[in-house]
């Protein structure tokens, strides 16, 4: 294990990056109890809004999901790297996942017409950016040098 490996061999994640988003979600909900935030106009519009953006979401998540699998790899980031995926949505972000969970927190804010959960969700990002992201380029760039500095060159990070 070297400074950059959990004890599993994978990135030094030490808390499941979904729960992040799922604990600023919960300060939104609170947040909204003590001083409301709502989006103005039709609430039906909110809704149908909420639910792309968090369709959008899923959809992001499921489709880097489904490269983790046909390359036999667990998504856990704290688990092994076998090898670098570079195809699918990883084309466009280096974090896919990450950037579905910040869509779907978003939505869900819009959805439930409390701004406090949509407008958290820069905080949910910065949260997996510096507990996940950083450490898991750490773990990718130590395994696998130079390919993914390359990678890492030509693919943003987010958007």
């Amino acid at each position: 294990m070297t400074a950059t490996q959990s004890k599993q061999g994978g990135a030094r994640v030490r808390f499941p990056p979904p729960l992040v988003f799922v604990a600023w979600t919960v300060v939104g909900v609170l947040f909204q109890r003590v001083v409301p935030l709502r989006a103005g106009g039709a609430r039906a519009l909110g809704v149908v809004v909420g639910a792309v953006v968090i369709a959008a979401g899923a959809a992001l998540i499921a489709w880097a999901l489904g490269f983790f699998r046909r390359t036999g790899q667990d998504a856990r980031p704290w688990t092994p790297s076998p090898s670098l995926i570079v195809e699918g949505p990883y084309e466009r972000t280096r974090n896919p996942m990450y950037v579905g969970m910040t869509l779907i927190q978003m939505g869900a804010g819009f959805a439930a017409n409390n701004l406090w959960i949509s407008l958290l969700a820069g905080a949910s990002l910065y949260g997996v950016h510096h507990l996940a992201v950083l450490p898991e380029e750490s773990y990718l760039t130590e395994r696998f040098g130079d390919a993914y500095r390359a990678y890492r060159a030509s693919v943003r990070r987010y958007l």
